[in-house]
């Protein structure tokens, strides 16, 4: 594998009202990413990421069953289907975040991950739920009226031009998953958001640098952006960016913009820094038993 590795984040606006049909919001949404999916690659992306349940709004600031039906099979939705066909078209790995049915009744908050000669390599399931009251007139994350916890573990997906990681939205606020994900061999970890300001922003440039560096791996964070109507529970704040192992930002996106956001992963860069901080050599496992016991 070559040394640098060129990445595409792409945040954007869903600009269909949430009192439409599901499959209104669907279709526009895939749409428009395709676009931006196609600019990417066209500016060099190699592996390109998309925002967190990418193909609607961000409805978890309501309980609805409506949004129900937003959900598809993985690997077996028709999205996923059209999204292997575009990387093997374009020659790209995509992480593509969806609304997961295992059976009907059951929905995970769940990213694909296809490789760039379109095959599906598998998926990661957001461990990490959040159940928070954020903006006005009780708008909120509820995510756990609509999904259940991941239960795949921390799976590393060896692609065409990387080992990559996925952790979705919350998940970034828990060091330990950060932790399995480099030592089950992550080279970038990619973590796919809906977070507004107000509540999370003043971690957006704190917490994932620092997972960057104790882990000696690069971060890729996209979020969204704007105001989401009809629930405008405050704006998500953009800011898509690439961190490398030593914290410092390689690119970063506006705030308030559609954008493809790009930058180099440069793969010589992870073995420096490893070779600098023998963070994993000096990991003492055995003293960190209470961590699982403790409940």
């Amino acid at each position: 594998m070559n040394g640098k590795v060129t990445i595409g984040l792409i945040q954007a606006h869903h600009e269909t009202d949430g009192r439409e049909p599901v499959a209104v919001h669907k279709q526009a949404a895939i749409e428009k990413h395709e676009v931006m999916i196609r600019d990417a690659a066209k500016q060099g992306a190699q592996i390109i990421c998309l925002q967190e349940l990418f193909y609607g709004p961000y409805f978890c600031t309501e309980q609805d069953p409506k949004w129900y039906a937003a959900t598809e099979r993985i690997p077996d939705g028709p999205t996923t289907h059209f999204m292997q066909g575009l990387a093997k078209e374009l020659g790209v790995v995509l992480i593509v975040p969806m609304y997961e049915e295992e059976i009907p009744g059951v929905y995970y908050n769940t990213a694909a991950v296809i490789d760039a000669d379109g095959s599906y390599l598998g998926k990661y399931r957001k461990h990490h739920l959040p159940q928070v009251q954020a903006g006005p007139a009780g708008c909120g994350f509820w995510e756990k009226y609509y999904f259940k916890p991941g239960n795949m573990g921390y799976p590393v997906f060896d692609t065409a031009f990387a080992k990559i990681g996925v952790y979705i939205c919350y998940d970034r606020h828990f060091p330990e998953g950060a932790r399995l994900l480099g030592l089950n061999g992550a080279e970038i970890v990619f973590n796919p958001s809906a977070t507004v300001a107000g509540l999370s922003e003043y971690l957006w440039k704190l917490e994932q640098p620092a997972h960057a560096v104790a882990n000696g791996y690069y971060v890729a964070a996209i979020n969204r952006v704007g105001l989401e109507a009809p629930w405008n529970m405050g704006e998500f704040y953009g800011q898509a960016y690439l961190v490398n192992p030593r914290g410092e930002f390689v690119a970063i996106g506006s705030r308030d913009r559609d954008e493809v956001i790009i930058g180099d992963m440069d793969r010589e860069l992870i073995a420096q820094v490893r070779n600098t901080w023998q963070f994993y050599r000096d990991r003492r496992p055995e003293t960190y038993e209470d961590i699982a016991r403790l409940l």
